[in-house]
C-alpha cells in the first residue's frame, strides 16, 4: 500500500493531477499506520490465529 502510494505521489505530482496526489498522500499514510500497527504485533482487522 506504501508502493502504491508513491506511485501515485509521483505520477500526480508529474502530470498536475491533484486527486492522484490526494490519494497517494492518502495510502502512504493509511500503509505506514497499518505497518507500525502489525510490527508491534497490535491485531489488524480482528484476525485472530490460535497456531
Amino acid at each position: 500500500m506504501i508502493i502504491l502510494g508513491v506511485i501515485l505521489l509521483v505520477i500526480g505530482l508529474v502530470a498536475g493531477i491533484g486527486i492522484l496526489w490526494t490519494i497517494g498522500v492518502i495510502l502512504v499514510i493509511i500503509g505506514a499506520v497499518l505497518w507500525i500497527l502489525g510490527g508491534i504485533g497490535h491485531a489488524v482487522g480482528g484476525r485472530r490465529h490460535y497456531w
